[in-house]
């Protein structure tokens, strides 16, 4: 995954663009792996890890009628993270996560069920993996590399 990181991080620099994630399920891993880069901290404002209900709701704005409703494990969610997180760091470009990585189903969702959310410039993505038969780890490293590989689509468009 290495090579993915430095080619974003390079590409948001000759680009001069910005970038703030917001994340749950992957707990920091996506912007543990940006900072890795040389010159992230031309492009890399901030990060939210809201792992809990009260931190999507307290530090990432997420509306708890949004959580009632849908629950965390859904794109609304995942969306409204994305959203909040652009407006509150001012980037070019946010990326959030959210999904079950188990080792059991919540919210009557599966493990393996999550939803990315990216906002890049003037446009929303939004995303749904369904990854199978992996442990917690490998799910998140999986979510993390679906991540970077949509973030080099996405920048290069």
């Amino acid at each position: 995954m290495e090579q993915y990181f430095e080619e974003i991080v390079k590409l948001l620099t000759e680009k001069n663009l910005t970038i703030s994630t917001c994340e749950s399920i992957t707990g920091g891993l996506i912007a543990s792996m940006l900072v890795e880069a040389p010159g992230a901290s031309k492009v890399f404002k901030g990060s939210i890890v809201a792992y809990s209900n009260e931190a999507k709701i307290k530090l990432a704005k997420v509306k708890e009628t949004t959580i009632s409703k849908y629950g965390v494990i859904s794109p609304q969610t995942a969306n409204e993270m994305c959203l909040n997180t652009n407006y509150l760091f001012n980037t070019d470009i946010a990326v959030s996560t959210t999904g079950n990585a188990g080792p059991h189903p919540a919210e009557n969702k599966p493990v393996g069920l999550v939803f990315v959310s990216f906002c890049v410039i003037d446009k929303a993505y939004h995303f749904e993996l369904n990854i199978k038969n992996k442990n917690r780890n490998d799910i998140r490293i999986e979510v993390v590399s679906f991540v970077f590989r949509k973030l080099l689509e996405l920048i290069k468009k």
